[in-house]
């Protein structure tokens, strides 16, 4: 089979490997659909992500789904849950899987993911999906699910004012969560013009392009002064982190959700303190895939909106140029082609 592997900064390769064998618990899924998400692109450019380092060729890609291959499920197709917990420790009995310390996570660390041909997962993470949705679609699940997370995390309440800062992927379907919960006015901002009119068709009262900090007070006219209640710093950089705390009404909340590429982040504490705001940090998601699930099959979100290549695994080099240029906004690697 087909298997992209990441040597080093830049280094992919497309190497034949043997099919992997299932073990217990575990069942053979072929892969249709895979996104390249901002962490890939991290791995792709630094050899890591955070605190973690490339220690050997891994294979990169967890925004996934497929087909199951063999055994009782054959046929059914499946999102992928990229996270496994150890389901032993005190954060995954408490139901905190995202928060596993010992947490295997596909395209992570000594874990591969889902950029080849077939995949062997526990069962358990396999998620059947309806025939409606296509395999794109599929793999949306699980932005999605992270933009789901830090909504809850958020509470956003109907009537309240929130903040996108930064709308790549996860922020766009911030923002068509924000107004499924019933916010009234979102406003965003990003650096790209693109994604200034996607967040715009995703259903942002206000969206403007990044300008210093000039664009705060544009953006804060825009809530009447008051500030947004629930602001999101979607970029994974600490100049949405200033705006979403310069934005952020007195008593609100900001949720944390872009990964810096330096493993720091940085803001104006005073005015945080002063604001008494309650800031929270966001990691990946919590086994919300029916959730999503639902709310795509009810058209809530529309996952569809937010791809715009889709590539044969063979294409892999034009694929990993076009995000890591940020042009369009999410692309999809087909591996079974």
């Amino acid at each position: 089979m087909k298997s992209l592997r990441l040597y080093g900064p830049g280094d992919l390769r497309l190497v034949d490997e043997a099919p992997p064998v299932p073990g217990p618990d575990e069942e053979l899924v072929r892969v249709t659909a895979v996104g390249i998400c901002g962490s890939d692109l991290h791995w792709y450019a630094e050899s890591g992500i955070g605190d973690a380092r490339l220690s050997r060729p891994l294979v990169l890609g967890h925004e996934a789904g497929g087909v199951v291959e063999s055994g009782p499920r054959r046929g059914q197709r499946v999102a992928i849950d990229p996270a496994i917990g150890c389901e032993e420790c005190e954060q995954c009995l408490a139901g905190h899987v995202h928060l596993c310390l010992k947490i295997r996570f596909a395209g992570h660390g000594a874990t591969d993911g889902s950029l080849r041909e077939l995949v062997a997962w526990p069962g358990k993470c396999l998620i059947p999906v309806p025939e409606g949705l296509t395999d794109g679609d599929v793999a949306m699940l699980e932005p999605l699910g992270v933009a789901l997370h830090a909504v809850r995390l958020a509470g956003i309440r109907p009537g309240e004012s929130v903040g996108i800062f930064g709308c790549g992927p996860i922020g766009l379907f911030l923002i068509q969560l924000a107004r499924a919960s019933g916010a009234t006015t979102v406003v965003a901002t990003d650096v790209l013009p693109h994604r200034v009119e996607a967040a715009r068709a995703a259903g942002a009262t206000a969206a403007v392009l990044v300008a210093g900090g000039a664009e705060r007070g544009e953006l804060l006219a825009e809530t009447g002064g008051h500030g947004v209640d629930v602001a999101f710093e979607a970029a994974g950089e600490d100049d949405a982190l200033e705006t979403s705390i310069a934005l952020a009404a007195p008593t609100g909340t900001v949720v944390i959700v872009g990964i810096p590429s330096k493993d720091q982040t940085s803001f104006t504490a005073s005015t945080a303190r002063r604001k008494g705001l309650t800031i929270k940090l966001s990691r990946r998601m919590n086994r919300v895939y029916p959730q999503v699930i639902r709310l795509v099959e009810a058209g809530r979100v529309d996952v569809r909106s937010v791809v715009t290549a889709s590539h044969p695994l063979s294409d892999y080099k034009t694929a990993f140029a076009t995000a890591a240029a940020r042009e369009g906004l999410k692309v999809v690697l087909r591996p079974s082609e």
